[in-house]
């Protein structure tokens, strides 16, 4: 059973450290702009392009569906994930087959990794004071 979704577009969100992206997918021509600017002039690295795109070509859906992504917070790359993942569970929201190609290609899971607070007694979060014997 094929399950798509009945509504015009559907939202998803995705997160990477300290960054926040509100993702939108509707039927189109195969559009992504980020922030209300083409996603190639938001992020200027070929990488990151990539990185925003990948959940669509992984299905084949590059011409046929637009994107479009509010972020916040974090560094370029970090947004890239974050609307990678947005997207990726925006498309599972439109059709449940989608899950399994995206889940193997990790577009589902959310990288919990985010920067460590810094220690009383310590310079950094694990860096020491430099220690003399004499």
């Amino acid at each position: 059973m094929i399950k798509i979704s009945t509504t015009e577009s559907n939202r998803a969100v995705g997160r990477r450290k300290r960054a926040s992206a509100r993702v939108r997918v509707s039927k189109g021509s195969g559009k992504i702009t980020i922030n209300g600017k083409d996603y190639k002039e938001f992020l200027p690295y070929f990488q990151w392009q990539e990185i925003v795109s990948a959940p669509l070509k992984a299905l084949a859906k590059e011409k046929d569906l637009d994107v479009s992504a509010i972020v916040s917070g974090g560094g370029k790359k970090g947004q890239a994930t974050s609307v990678q993942l947005g997207l990726s569970r925006a498309l599972v929201m439109w059709n449940e087959d989608f899950k399994k190609t995206l889940k193997t290609l990790g577009f589902l899971t959310r990288d919990p990794r985010v920067k460590e607070r810094k220690k009383f007694g310590l310079k950094k979060a694990r860096r020491a004071p430099q220690w003399s014997k004499r």
